[in-house]
């Protein structure tokens, strides 16, 4: 029986642990249809979520002639080309290129660079309200704030980041297979850009990952001039957008909750453990790639055939409540906290450290410049993208001060006006 749920619904991405309570109830595992995917069963326990992240040698991102899973005959060359990264590789060519990004990323400290991700931080939440309030906390604040990170790691220019903010927008409005033409636009305009950095690399050196990558490959790192552009857009994009999601997600947990907000503040060294409980309770990332089945095999007492497609669902994996006590409920001092949010095995997220340090400064640094920030509209006004995969939040109106204009009639006509012009 093929359970039937709209993975792009309001009502989905307003209350997940609903839903998933009701399709866990189906089993461990369950067929389904997925946006752009078809037919394919999805995980919604850990225990059957870690054995297929784990098991590479039944699972495998790629079919038997070697193409990407997810990727379907139609889709363009250059699409190909992105999407051939180590995300989408099994042994032994996952580890060749891991092993590369892996010895730049060494080089670079990242651990060192929370001082930088915090001015940076605190910079943004300066001019958050410098053109207009209400501001749209999304655009304004939590897709800047990576994207400057990153492009500042990669050792992009800084006067390019409009570019990257506009090819971020197309690519969290992939919602169906029209605006997946639409994304292919943006996708030619990025390849293009970043075949050119890394050339410029290689020609002049630099600062950033993008020579350090460069120096690696004429160390004797094995990657193609192909792999090579699809890692940058791999760090550029994955480095950036999910992190966009857990920021503003966070934020707007915080913003209802007032109690949670106030335990928070009254000792920002907390801002770790909360960090931790906003990856597993927004779970920006809510399903894994499509991986193929390469033999017969049962999961958690489910059958599987070889040649069935299988996509692990990490936000039914963060709300087993086999894992954790009450997992509907956020908690920020919850522990221990097995979440799943940046996978296990060997796709364990390499920026996993990178993204918990920029939400920790993102969190800090905007509600100590704005103590009495406040949603702007109802929180029923609050929208999700029809996004399947990706929880993120279109549009966050926040106000500077929640006790003077929150729920007035002049605040909600001043909302209508900045939103209707930020479309």
């Amino acid at each position: 029986m093929t359970a039937r749920l709209d993975f792009t619904s309001e009502a989905f991405f307003r209350d997940p642990p609903k839903a998933i309570t009701a399709l866990r109830a189906s089993g461990p595992v369950v067929a389904t249809r997925f946006p752009l995917v078809g037919d394919v069963w999805i995980t919604t326990t850990h225990d059957a979520t870690a054995e297929v992240l784990k098991d590479g040698a039944t699972f495998t991102l790629r079919k038997e002639d070697g193409d990407v899973a997810g990727l379907s005959w139609w889709m363009r060359r250059s699409v190909r080309t992105i999407a051939n990264n180590m995300l989408t590789m099994d042994e032994p060519d996952h580890t060749r290129l891991r092993s590369i990004v892996d010895e730049a990323f060494r080089r670079r400290a990242i651990v060192a660079m929370e001082p930088r991700i915090r001015a940076i931080a605190d910079g943004l939440a300066d001019e958050l309200f410098a053109k207009e309030c209400p501001a749209d906390l999304v655009q304004r604040y939590a897709r800047i704030l990576p994207l400057a990170v990153i492009s500042e790691l990669l050792g992009l220019p800084l006067a390019d980041r409009p570019k990257f903010i506009a090819w971020a927008n197309a690519m969290s409005s992939l919602t169906n297979v029209l605006s997946f033409f639409r994304l292919l636009f943006a996708v030619r305009k990025m390849r293009a850009y970043l075949e050119q950095q890394l050339q410029i690399a290689r020609v002049q050196g630099g600062e950033g990952l993008i020579a350090e990558l460069i120096q690696v490959e004429r160390e004797g790192g094995q990657i193609t001039p192909d792999e090579m552009v699809s890692m940058v857009f791999l760090l550029l994009g994955a480095g950036s957008e999910t992190t966009t999601h857990l920021i503003s997600g966070s934020v707007y947990e915080l913003l209802r909750n007032s109690g949670l907000r106030d335990w928070l503040e009254q000792d920002w060294s907390r801002v770790g453990l909360a960090v931790e409980e906003f990856l597993r309770f927004v779970s920006p990332v809510q399903f894994s790639k499509p991986r193929y089945v390469r033999r017969d095999v049962e999961v958690e007492g489910v059958r599987l055939k070889k040649g069935d497609r299988v996509m692990v669902m990490l936000a039914a994996a963060n709300m087993d409540p086999a894992m954790h006590d009450r997992p509907e409920s956020l908690d920020l001092e919850r522990k221990p906290n097995r979440h799943i949010s940046f996978g296990t095995g060997i796709h364990f997220c390499l920026g996993h450290q990178l993204a918990r340090i920029e939400a920790a400064c993102a969190l800090e640094a905007l509600f100590v410049r704005w103590p009495r920030l406040g949603l702007a509209v109802d929180p029923s006004q609050v929208h999700w993208r029809k996004r399947p995969g990706l929880r993120a939040i279109e549009k966050l109106p926040v106000t500077a001060d929640s006790s003077g204009t929150q729920g007035t009639a002049a605040a909600r006509a001043m909302v209508d006006r900045s939103l209707a012009q930020a479309d």
